[in-house]
């Protein structure tokens, strides 16, 4: 009887971490390049009290065993790297990748972090940098009173320096992308960091040889549905209240054993 207690509160406990991973889902539909994260669960270790194949008094064996389930648990949370809306915003420092690669952005540790989220912007010292002052490798400098600046689709930042001359080359942006980026560790503040889950990073040219290609003056959103996250919720708590019902009929079962002798 104390087992069903247990198990129905590992599944309360479960429940609970899923209720929790589509809040965090919601909470970000308006974060430029969110990638939602889906939990998986698996089931706890079982009790055996007969081994399939037991040979039993008449001299026949038993097809299956008798085995009781211990409960749930949460195994991963896996962030879902599918392609988000491309939203046109005119800005010329924004960016979007359209399929594979992630910006890197050089941190203020100096490690390297990797992002989705191309929302940049120009620092005091006119270097391509995040929201939050990180700088974007490698190193660009758009110099002051530049005109006409634009991103190509392979990377490359073109701007005119000086009045009357043609575009010229400031820099060229690179992608990096990993064999299972569900591996990345995420970071908070749309980055995410190398682990030996994902992989080592390939570096390449955008367009090239996988790697996705750059829409300038485009955003890429968020790509949580809210219908599905809505409808995932309604399941995550009939479950979590199935649960509670388990233990709240295992306590009724005591009662009735425990007033047995009175």
């Amino acid at each position: 009887m104390i087992r069903s207690l247990y198990t129905a509160a590992s599944g309360m406990k479960a429940n609970q971490s899923f209720v929790d991973n589509i809040s965090n889902n919601l909470s970000n539909v308006n974060t430029v390049g969110f990638k939602k994260s889906q939990i998986q669960f698996e089931d706890l270790m079982y009790q055996t009290m007969q081994e399939p194949g037991t040979e039993n008094g008449d001299g026949t064996k038993a097809p299956s065993g008798v085995q009781i389930g211990l409960g749930t648990r949460v195994v991963a949370t896996n962030k879902m790297f599918v392609q988000g809306n491309l939203t046109q915003t005119g800005n010329p420092l924004d960016l979007a990748v359209q399929g594979d690669g992630f910006f890197q952005i050089r941190q203020a540790n100096g490690e390297t972090a990797y992002t989705r989220a191309g929302d940049f912007n120009l620092s005091a010292d006119g270097y391509l940098c995040t929201a939050q002052g990180n700088l974007v490798e490698p190193g660009i400098v758009v110099p002051e009173g530049s005109q006409d600046m634009y991103i190509s689709g392979d990377g490359r930042v073109m701007a005119t320096t000086t009045a009357g001359q043609l575009p010229e080359e400031l820099g060229q942006i690179e992608l990096a992308r990993f064999i299972n980026p569900a591996g990345l560790r995420s970071q908070g503040g749309n980055l995410y960091v190398q682990t030996e889950a994902s992989g080592e990073p390939v570096v390449g040219t955008p367009g090239l040889d996988g790697f996705g290609e750059l829409k300038n003056q485009f955003l890429e959103s968020s790509n949580v549905q809210m219908v599905e996250e809505m409808v995932a919720m309604i399941i995550a708590q009939r479950a979590y209240e199935v649960s509670s019902k388990a233990i709240t009929t295992s306590d009724d079962m005591l009662q009735i054993a425990s007033g047995l002798k009175r």
